[in-house]
């Protein structure tokens, strides 16, 4: 090869490296100054506060208009590429990450992050959460309450962010929500000083949510791609393995099918049956994202209670009403009562009315209507919130007739009722939302009512409509009255849950709050999120199964050198409630550690370790004590110092030694009932054999008979009814180990367990009462059994000893 050619190749290879050298620089400088975006100039740089930081896959932050002029300079000609739109990969499940719990606390209340640690809301791994379209702009919306990628389980998400840098420019506009496909209608959200809280619709699978915004202070794009946009994608896992919330308005057999409005509503938008479901619908959606968001907050997952869906015409978007587009959404169940309306508004049965006789009765009227329409089996648990269409208020006795705020229940159906007379405040789509919280129009108590002083407005009505018949529900799902949250009255703050920006209260005769953030919404109260996580509607699909469905909690008072009183659970012990006299609510609790999915299933109960959690006044009153199970089931105490006491609880042995009653089931409250005890004679006769356990049993068990190798018995109870016979395989050495039971007001049924693991079919009825696993604690072994009878056995406790 001529020389010369040969010098001109090692020049162009050395020219195309020298131009390789700048982009794989680049590359890297970008790659350490933001992990994919580039290192911008000082002139648009924002400071370092905590709200601007950014992290990997977190759109920078927001800069001002100024800043906006100035970086606009430093880029190069021609619009941004649009970016490409890849699916992103599926994102691995991480329970640990995604579905911690708040382990050991001693009853420390739990607040929300305060307002000027916002940004600690989102993932350590990505604290902005979404992607900016436009890399070139800075005011990107950042979505803060969720991370990009996650699992939601409702179809209605609640999400909470910001634009710019709220701290140094707070800028005012508007958020536009733009679904996933457009297969939902955008919708539009107030930002107020660069925050905004809005409603995304979901549908199931991979939802990639484009957030738009806009504002007369900044300039807006001349091309297709949106100049201030941001994405962010969520996963939407809708359940069916757990029991659903039942929606439903009840009627009168003779009802019209409408509710109480002020005339101008009723021209402009109706105020019949159609109009109702869908208000109802959408209030039920926003106590549903509501709570999804509070137990994310307080660290137990995307967690929430589910609807019974159903394929109807949607109404969540107005623009499905005229297209009659069909989705999947919340079924509103119609029930027509066997009641007429007159009887629905009975002045008697009106619970706000000071002289009625029947404050309760419309309760059993909506329990009727929904046994009579669920037709509900034996064993099927149903959860129905109803509403009351024919509520009415009658301005002659200044009384709402046909409401009551009522919720509870028992057995096979819990129930949550509440009136229609705020109904016309309610929105009728998401759309509506942020109008029906902004709606300052008075309320006119010459035909709407006024509820509790505390509706002077539209959207004061919408609070508390919406939030006290969500309080009614917290009820049906087990919640007592809480010292505040929800389950006090903080719903009156509902409405700042889905706002920014607060109009004038006529209740507080005050101007709202000018920017609402988190810490100044309002909140569920820790122990009640405690109850939803172990509630069966609140499951999800890492939750460990329950064991057999045995949620019972056991206490037994021990040897002091133990602990002096242990609680035992095959579900786990989750927290106790501590009550000292006089105590309405509880204002004292211990939780208990999760550790690798299992809550301990043994703790000991410490009387001054329980005592040194309360107030120093409080520390020598009588203590009660409600433990919790990880299975939702509950044991009280009524007297812990009682429980406690050794002298009380022990029993002396033959041989010398002590045993201990544990706690008792069934109240032994029946005609004629009487104490029975006995202790085995194997316990402290060592020749003695148990061979086998005869149970009398009839619809209740009537009594226990212990038969032994020398033909000697021991009887417990009487017997009655019908006998069967449980043997002992003594050849392998095969023990009584305890019993399974079915008790309530008496013992209706018992199972034998013992120690090779084998169990005895079910004596008396298998069905009765609640379901209860009496195991003696570690280390120690049963020495008898105390309980009492009457025409059947009506109380039962294990005597342990070590």
């Amino acid at each position: 090869m001529p020389s010369f050619l040969r010098n001109l190749g090692r020049r162009n290879s050395r020219m195309v490296k020298a131009a390789d050298r700048p982009q794989t620089s680049t590359h890297q400088q970008q790659q350490q100054n933001g992990k994919g975006l580039a290192h911008r100039a000082s002139a648009s740089t924002l400071n370092s506060s905590q709200v601007a930081s950014s992290t990997p896959s977190t759109t920078p932050a927001t800069s001002t208009t100024d800043e906006l002029t100035t970086h606009t300079k430093d880029v190069t000609n021609g619009p941004t590429p649009a970016p490409a739109h890849a699916r992103p990969q599926r994102p691995g499940v991480d329970t640990v990450k995604r579905y911690s719990t708040n382990v050991g606390s001693c009853g420390t209340l739990v607040e929300p992050p305060s307002n000027k640690h916002i940004q600690s809301m989102a993932s350590p791994a990505s604290a902005g959460s979404n992607g900016s379209l436009n890399r070139s702009s800075l005011l990107a919306p950042r979505v803060l309450s969720v991370s990009d990628n996650s699992w939601v389980h409702q179809q209605v998400l609640l999400i909470f962010g910001q634009v710019g840098e709220p701290q140094s420019r707070p800028l005012d506009g508007t958020l536009t929500v733009n679904h996933h496909q457009g297969r939902f209608p955008s919708t539009c959200w107030p930002v107020h000083e660069s925050y905004f809280k809005a409603l995304v619709h979901l549908e199931p699978g991979w939802n990639r949510i484009r957030l738009d915004f806009s504002s007369p202070k900044v300039s807006a794009s001349n091309t297709s791609v949106p100049a201030h946009a941001s994405v962010i994608n969520i996963n939407y896992l809708p359940l069916t393995h757990s029991p659903p919330l039942q929606l439903a308005i009840i009627l009168g057999h003779d009802s019209p099918g409408t509710y109480d409005a002020p005339p101008e509503r009723i021209q402009r938008e109706g105020n019949g049956l159609d109009l109702a479901v869908k208000k109802f619908r959408m209030a039920a959606y926003l106590w549903q994202a509501f709570t999804g968001e509070q137990m994310k907050r307080y660290g137990f997952g995307r967690r929430c209670f589910r609807f019974e869906d159903a394929w109807e015409p949607g109404s969540l978007s107005y623009q499905d009403w005229a297209e009659n587009q069909y989705r999947t959404q919340a079924k509103i169940h119609i029930i027509r009562s066997r009641r007429s309306v007159a009887e629905i508004r009975d002045l008697e049965r009106a619970q706000q009315y000071g002289p009625a006789t029947k404050k309760n009765e419309l309760f059993d009227i909506a329990m009727e209507a929904c046994r009579d329409y669920f037709h509900i089996a034996p064993g099927q648990k149903h959860y129905v919130s109803c509403l009351f269409l024919d509520t009415h208020w009658d301005t002659q006795t200044q009384t709402v007739r046909g409401h009551a705020a009522l919720g509870g229940g028992g057995g096979d159906l819990q129930l949550a009722i509440f009136g229609s007379h705020a109904l016309h405040s309610y929105p009728s789509s998401i759309e509506e939302v942020f109008q029906a919280f902004q709606d300052c129009t008075r309320t006119d108590t010459a035909v709407v009512a006024n509820d509790c002083n505390e509706s002077g407005s539209n959207w004061e009505a919408a609070n508390i409509g919406i939030g006290a018949h969500l309080h009614e529900t917290g009820h049906l799902f087990g919640c007592p009255h809480q010292e505040w949250g929800v389950m006090l009255r903080d719903y009156v703050t509902l409405n700042r849950t889905f706002t920014c920006r607060e109009p004038y209260s006529t209740r507080t005769k005050s101007p709202g709050q000018r920017l609402v953030l988190p810490n100044d919404e309002c909140r569920w109260h820790k122990l009640d999120v405690l109850r939803f996580r172990f509630h069966p509607c609140f499951r999800i699909p890492i939750d460990a199964p329950m064991v057999n469905g045995d949620d019972s909690v056991q206490v037994w008072t021990v040897d002091t050198s133990q602990g002096g009183v242990i609680a035992t659970s095959k579900s786990g012990i989750a927290w106790v409630e501590l009550y000292t006299q006089g105590d309405d609510v509880c204002r004292h609790w211990k939780e208990f550690p999760e550790l690798d999915g299992q809550y301990p299933r043994q703790v000991t109960l410490d009387e001054g370790s329980l005592r040194a959690l309360l107030s120093a006044d409080k520390q020598k009153s009588r203590l009660k004590v409600e433990v919790f199970s990880a299975g939702g089931g509950k044991h009280v105490i009524e007297d812990f110092g009682k429980l406690a006491n050794q002298n009380l609880a022990r029993v002396k042995l033959p041989d010398g030694r002590w045993g201990y009653r544990g706690s008792k089931l069934g109240y032994s409250q029946m005609e004629g009932s009487r104490p029975e005890e006995i202790v085995f004679d194997y316990v402290h006769i060592q020749t003695k054999l148990l061979l086998r356990i005869k149970v009398y049993h009839g619809y209740a068990v009537d009594g226990l008979e212990f038969v032994y190798e020398d033909k000697d018995t021991q009887m417990f109870g009487k017997r009655g009814g019908s006998v069967s016979e449980f043997a002992l395989d003594t050849r392998k050495g095969e023990l009584l180990l305890g019993f399974s039971l079915r008790a309530g007001l008496w013992i209706d049924g018992l199972q034998i367990l013992t120690s090779l693991g084998r169990k005895s079919e079910w004596y008396g009825n298998p069905n009765g009462g609640s379901g209860h696993t009496l195991i003696p604690p570690r280390g120690y072994t049963i020495g008898g059994i105390s309980g009492s009878c009457a025409q059947w056995l009506d109380g039962f406790s294990l005597i342990i000893t070590r």
